[in-house]
């Protein structure tokens, strides 16, 4: 699988099938990838970003996929500690620590709850922890998923920070961390070198830190 890291907390996984996860870019557009299927952690508008402009198949919780599916969208409905096979991918819903609302839609739309996301596709088992804070339930995402590589937010103020999600690594597990949701702005800036030396000097587990645009292969 190759995954290519777009920046905030888009994610390419390219395998069997693309796969984009939150598919917003800032100062871009995601609309050139051409995914075959499209997964929204919440409704804020930096993650739920241009899915109703890609019109793909698109994996979300119960209210956001009622929201897109009134736009056209062919929405995948689920809700947390579900599982849903779309088109041979699983994806699992787990829960986040945030807030959710759906910031292009009317008042009164509700956005649900936040939620990350364990996909497995091609023998490699993702986790995409959404926006969240640290929360120890955690580590039965990773008694449950034994995920091989895990994208966590490292930025702070709107989710996690470098020393939580240096805890949030340790209970899951993967032995790969991808740190994203990190200085887009300057509202979450973060220092993802000292978050790998952090983590690597004191565990197992290695960090990619991969720039916008960047690609990892699984096995390399």
């Amino acid at each position: 699988m190759q995954i290519t890291y777009l920046g905030h907390s888009c994610v390419l996984l390219a395998g069997t099938k693309r796969v984009l996860i939150d598919p917003f870019i800032e100062g871009g557009s995601v609309l050139g990838l051409d995914p075959d299927i499209v997964a929204v952690t919440h409704g804020h508008s930096d993650h739920m970003g241009e899915a109703v402009a890609l019109n793909r198949k698109t994996v979300a919780i119960t209210e956001i996929g009622r929201y897109l599916k009134s736009k056209g969208v062919p929405a995948e409905t689920m809700n947390i500690g579900g599982t849903h096979v779309v088109d041979g991918v699983s994806f699992s819903m787990t829960p986040a620590q945030h807030s959710s609302s759906i910031e292009e839609a009317p008042p009164g739309v509700p956005g649900g709850n936040p939620a990350g996301f364990v996909i497995r596709m091609d023998g490699v088992t993702v986790y995409h922890a959404g926006d969240t804070g640290l929360f120890s339930d955690m580590k039965l995402i990773g008694d449950l998923y034994h995920p091989d590589i895990a994208f966590l937010p490292i930025g702070g103020r709107f989710t996690m920070g470098p020393n939580e999600a240096m805890i949030a690594a340790s209970f899951i597990g993967a032995k790969i961390v991808i740190p994203i949701h990190y200085n887009t702005w300057d509202r979450i800036a973060a220092d993802p070198v000292a978050f790998k030396k952090a983590i690597e000097r004191t565990t197992d587990l290695r960090v990619r830190i991969l720039a916008p645009g960047e690609s990892y292969e699984t096995g390399s």
